[in-house]
């Protein structure tokens, strides 16, 4: 019997907006309105809304709130972070960055060496980890930055980026990290970050805002230029609805983590358990060492675009891979970087959960995968063990 409700496990590629986030941000279209830059009272009530958000959002990461330059998501941060540092930098031209970074910073780096800068893209091994020792060999004199998220987006793993940072900290380079997946979902290694990257609509806020985290005394050139808004950093009117609902949502999402994290822990193992006991099956990314929300299954003999289709018509949602690039029908980076054949990258499915997920929802996608999976393999021109 066909599902009738609806399951949401991508919440990777978004997370539904948490309903104190919504009543948070719903005086801000229609009450407090005014421009956060003008002088009246209006504007006034919009800039303390301002600094309040960038406060409470400061305080996380243990930061001054001049730190906190608000964008409009996690790819503009990417890009003020990355393009920012060099532009502020001619002389330093290399970069060091790994081959299963999110495209906002590999299409980043690319473009990039199209105007003259040197890009090193670290491989990783078959979790898809970076080697530390690896960037302390890459690391010159003309060495600017190195950028390694804090987990990947796509197959979990958490990164080394605690060694990294204090490797970059010792030979005087700066560390970017994109947390867009990590952020107030694991503890991070604030002391050796000097710029982070996070999206609010990764952990219940709404699209469209983000933030970058930059340390005192690292100078970048804005992307985007106008009015001088965010320290002369990201100029254009702020988006105080937004920003009130990203703030909201961190303070949401850290009050919570204690509780939702090793849910989502004891989820994803439940999921991996049952999930590879499936012949032709295989885990991508670490077993345990992994962000608790993601997890990424490859199916010998199916295709994954179908498999999520199959799943959605069950009335459940999930993904092959990142959501920025699911129409593209070329295999991931991330799991061609980390060793799975063609083959098995073709039929890749990842599950992501949420703070909303529950044992049901589990269940319900438990029992669904195996008559799915083994409808596809009949109708498959390729068999398992082939």
């Amino acid at each position: 019997m066909e599902m009738t409700r609806r399951i949401y496990l991508d919440n990777s590629a978004t997370t539904p907006v948490a309903p104190e986030v919504v009543e948070a941000m719903l005086p801000y279209f229609s009450k407090v309105y005014g421009n956060a830059s003008s002088l009246h009272g209006f504007g006034q009530a919009a800039h303390k809304a301002l600094d309040e958000s960038r406060e409470a959002i400061a305080e996380t990461l243990d930061a001054d709130p001049s730190e906190i330059i608000f964008t409009a998501g996690a790819t503009e941060a990417d890009n003020l972070a990355i393009k920012g540092l060099a532009f502020s930098n001619p002389d330093k031209r290399h970069i060091i960055t790994s081959k299963i970074e999110h495209d906002a910073v590999l299409s980043t780096c690319k473009w990039l060496e199209t105007q003259g800068r040197e890009v090193t893209y670290l491989d990783v091994d078959g979790n898809g980890r970076v080697d530390p020792e690896q960037v302390a060999e890459e690391i010159r004199e003309d060495t600017l930055l190195v950028s390694v998220m804090a987990g990947n987006n796509e197959i979990g793993t958490i990164e080394p980026i605690e060694k990294i940072g204090e490797i970059c900290r010792e030979h005087g380079v700066v560390f970017h990290t994109d947390a867009v997946q990590a952020y107030a979902k694991i503890p991070l290694p604030l002391d050796v970050i000097d710029m982070l990257s996070v999206s609010a609509h990764k952990i219940s806020g709404p699209k469209g805002v983000g933030f970058l985290y930059v340390r005192k005394g690292i100078k970048l050139i804005p992307v985007l230029h106008g009015g001088g808004h965010e320290r002369g950093l990201r100029s254009g009117t702020e988006n105080i609805p937004g920003i009130v609902g990203m703030a909201t949502a961190v303070k949401l999402s850290f009050s919570e983590m204690d509780e939702v994290t090793p849910r989502l822990r004891g989820y994803r193992q439940r999921l991996i358990e049952s999930i590879t006991a499936l012949p032709g099956t295989r885990l991508n990314g670490d077993r345990t060492d992994s962000l608790p929300h993601v997890s990424n299954f490859s199916f010998a003999g199916i295709e994954g675009e179908s498999l999520v289709m199959r799943l959605d018509e069950k009335g459940i949602a999930t993904s092959t891979g990142s959501a920025c690039s699911s129409p593209n029908l070329e295999p991931s980076h991330v799991l061609v970087a980390i060793g799975v054949p063609l083959t098995m990258a073709h039929g890749s499915l990842r599950i992501s959960t949420g703070r909303q997920t529950t044992d049901d929802d589990i269940d319900a996608i438990i029992a669904a995968l195996p008559p799915v999976v083994g409808k596809l393999r009949a109708i498959s021109p390729f068999k398992v063990g082939e």
